[in-house]
């Protein structure tokens, strides 16, 4: 919140901005008096009352009409007219309203007109800092909530700033925001001129192999972006590495063999990778604050995550997320706090009735043999064996599953902790094969980590001069261990599907939990569009 404020006060937003279009300013006229001002915002039953209590506190004076305030109406038309280059809803701005009603500044006229640009001011400035829409509204698993800044620090902030200077201070700052702006324009163009062009059929091409298909292959990378590869039918070498860059771009396996899969994603439209830049456009609105100097961000729709330290990649890990369906991992940001070495496992209700209980009704002996025991409602451990369980079900089961410390702990040797209501947190997992698909959703909704022992050192290393040495050491206690970071660290479970890598590269996924389609809809339907740039 501070970040942002200082920035909104006139500092300049790092990171690339279009070019705004040249106003002339509106037409000067005698201001309203303050009479009539207040007499339009206290009528005004859509303005809010952060808005009210700003004019209140002023006198009302105005901050729009008159002749001293035309630089900043200026401004603001300048700003609303721009607002499709950000992927924001243009229509909403009522530009041809706005300019109309700036242009008959004076009277009673001019009065309603200042508190329209007021509305329309408030609308832009938060579709753009911090997102068009409300994510929890949009889709309830997405619990971010964007730093949104109340009407009346806003207000106050453009009463007293520089009106150029605060326009731009509203851009998100993070490079991510910048990047994906250019890669907006860059298919903006290209649909202005026919997008990809032809579509590979669909078959598997491997190296040392030589057809037409291989050819509209080369044609169809070339217009992705992979350089100018000719139109050779042999699948030479050369094209074998263009392919397997591809795959990494797209989060497929590299391996250099065009298959089906390859050939799928090889063919998804220059719109449809719009419509995924102009999401995550709106996801890093959400972001639009101060995220730490050691932060850790989850990208679900990615499989992975990253520690940053002053924003560089300084670790990395692929992970296991919550399987589509019921168990998709939810998107939200909270603290690390601490891990537990040689964790057990306190087997949620949910997944203790609907699937244990069944397999302990047929089987009493299950249990025992995973080092796991059922327990009363007084904390003493129960033998299955002695309890009459087919009087249960998952809705009436009394009892809880505990899985003791162990290597073949559903958990692993460690779990990382960062508390919150939705019970989701990193761990490691005796299942190590399934980091090696491609898609990798099996989860309950915790997040599986294929490096955790590497995990725990990088979090431990600014609090130990040995973090191996200190881990190691709780863990051949065998005994479970609580240990709390000195500095919480921020973490952030995102679902990122276009974003850049440390290597500069654009990177895409595939939609697994189909939450960019509903964000595209809520998108659309506030306003947004897909433009084409001709020429």
């Amino acid at each position: 919140m501070f970040f942002l404020r200082n920035r909104l006060m006139g500092i300049a937003a790092a990171g690339a901005i279009a070019s705004l279009t040249v106003f002339s300013a509106p037409a000067v006229h005698a201001k309203p008096t303050n009479a009539q001002i207040s007499a339009a915002v206290k009528a005004d039953k859509s303005l809010s009352g952060e808005a009210k209590q700003f004019y209140a506190q002023r006198g009302y004076k105005p901050i729009w009409v008159g002749n001293k305030n035309k630089s900043r109406a200026k401004a603001l038309l300048a700003a609303v007219t721009n607002s499709a280059a950000h992927g924001l809803p243009t229509a909403q701005y009522r530009i041809a309203d706005l300019k109309a009603a700036l242009r008959n500044g004076n009277g009673k006229e001019g009065a309603s007109a200042e508190a329209f640009a007021t509305k329309i001011f408030l609308k832009y400035a938060h579709d753009l800092s911090s997102g068009v829409l409300e994510p929890k509204k949009v889709d309830r698993e997405i619990a971010v909530q964007p730093p949104r800044r109340s009407e009346l620090a806003l207000l106050d902030a453009i009463s007293r700033s520089s009106p150029s200077g605060f326009f731009k201070a509203l851009v998100p700052t993070h490079p991510e925001y910048a990047r994906l702006l250019k890669e907006k324009q860059n298919l903006e163009r290209l649909i202005g001129k026919g997008g990809y062009g032809a579509k590979v059929p669909v078959a598997t091409l491997k190296p040392g192999t030589s057809s037409k298909n291989v050819t509209k292959m080369r044609a169809r990378l070339s217009a992705l972006g992979y350089g100018r590869l000719g139109a050779d039918a042999g699948f030479d070498e050369n094209l074998k590495k263009v392919v397997q860059q591809f795959q990494t771009d797209h989060g497929l396996k590299a391996d250099g063999v065009a298959g089906p899969g390859t050939i799928k994603v090889m063919n998804v439209s220059a719109d449809q990778r719009l419509r995924q830049v102009l999401v995550n456009l709106e996801r890093e609105r959400w972001m639009n604050r101060s995220r730490g100097k050691r932060h850790i961000v989850v990208n679900l729709a990615d499989f992975s995550f990253n520690v940053y330290d002053n924003d560089r990649v300084t670790f990395t890990s692929v992970t296991v997320i919550g399987k589509v369906g019921k168990d998709r991992t939810p998107e939200f940001h909270d603290q690390m706090t601490h891990m537990v070495v040689n964790p057990t496992w306190h087997v949620p209700r949910s997944i203790a009735g609907k699937e244990y209980l069944p397999i302990i009704k047929k089987d009493p002996g299950f249990l025992a043999r995973r080092g796991m025991r059922m327990v009363g409602r007084n904390g003493k451990a129960v033998n299955p064996a002695n309890v009459n369980l087919s009087q249960y079900s998952a809705k009436n089961f009394p009892y809880s599953i505990k899985q003791k410390p162990s290597k073949g702990n559903a958990l692993g040797l460690v779990k990382f902790m960062f508390p919150n209501k939705y019970n989701i947190y990193l761990h490691d997992t005796p299942s190590k094969s399934l980091f090696n698909r491609e898609v990798r959703a099996f989860s309950h909704g915790c997040v599986r980590v294929q490096k955790p022992f590497e995990f725990a050192y990088k979090l431990l290393e600014k609090q130990t001069s040995d973090p191996k040495g200190a881990f190691h050491g709780w863990l051949k206690t065998g005994r479970e261990q609580y240990v709390n970071l000195q500095q919480p660290v921020p973490i952030y479970l995102n679902y990122r599907t276009a974003f850049f890598k440390e290597d500069g590269r654009i990177n895409y996924r595939n939609d697994i939990y189909g939450r960019d389609k509903t964000i595209f809809n809520a998108l659309s339907k506030a306003g947004v569009a897909l433009q084409a740039v001709q020429g």
